[in-house]
């Protein structure tokens, strides 16, 4: 842990008056996995698109880091940015940094959106072993795991040339950067925070997600007051990639008719 809030990379679109949405990548992805979602997006919301320290574009200062690095530096964002109020959708880590911002500062999180991610994902040992793997011999020595784990089989076949953009984006990432999210993953529980979120908030699941299985959205669900769960069918990690269409009608949905905020 750096104890420190670095200056994250991002990108702002939309109406300047729009309320604020906020975008957070899963490990080993930059905020252009956001993509497809960005056209709708950006007609309703302010949108910021960050990468987490370590990721993408953002520094990478020396490891391990914790949640509350990942979360004190998306507040130190909207701080720098003059937001007060905004609604955060995230996947895998990012969605785990949602959980820390919604129980952290409920009164900062408008509304939630927790993608195909857990409140702890178990083992540890695994993510330490992921972590000494990346920093002896970078990320492509896990990535081709990595991938399968991604997309379902039937959605690598057929789109190659998704995998092979996803596949560039994850060899990309920083070593260091990698690692240090694979320990704040690995130390993270946020079980005992899930009742502390008070922001309306909606779960999505991919049903065929070996990395976040269902079961790990539903002790989400159950964990929060006034959340909801949608399974996207033929789904695999990466949700709003391989279901595009389905995710972002899901997160529109939920987001819906927001008045302007602070």
């Amino acid at each position: 842990m750096t104890g420190e809030t670095i200056e994250l990379n991002h990108r702002i679109e939309g109406p300047e008056d729009a309320p604020v949405l906020v975008t957070a990548n899963s490990l080993g992805t930059t905020l252009a996995m956001w993509d497809a979602q960005v056209p709708a997006f950006r007609e309703r919301f302010r949108l910021v698109r960050y990468d987490h320290r370590g990721q993408g574009g953002s520094p990478v200062p020396p490891g391990p880091y914790t949640m509350d690095d990942l979360g004190g530096d998306v507040l130190a964002l909207m701080g720098r940015l003059g937001i007060e109020r905004f609604s955060f959708c995230g996947l895998s880590i990012g969605g785990m940094v949602g959980m820390w911002l919604g129980s952290e500062a409920p009164e900062r999180v408008e509304r939630l959106v927790l993608l195909c991610t857990a409140a702890r994902f178990d083992p540890p040992d695994a993510w330490e072993a992921r972590a000494r793997a990346v920093r002896a011999g970078g990320v492509g020595a896990i990535a081709d795991a990595v991938l399968e784990r991604w997309f379902t089989p039937a959605f690598r076949e057929q789109r190659t040339d998704v995998l092979e953009w996803a596949g560039g984006m994850l060899r990309s990432s920083p070593p260091e950067g990698y690692a240090g999210c694979c320990e704040a993953i690995r130390d993270a529980d946020l079980r005992p925070r899930l009742g502390a979120i008070s922001a309306p908030t909606l779960v999505i699941a991919g049903a065929e997600d070996p990395a976040a299985p269902v079961d790990r959205a539903e002790t989400i669900r159950d964990g929060i007051p006034d959340s909801r769960l949608a399974v996207i069918e033929r789904a695999a990690h990466i949700a709003n990639v391989e279901r595009p269409d389905e995710v972002t009608g899901e997160i529109l949905d939920h987001l819906g008719p927001l008045r302007k905020g602070g």
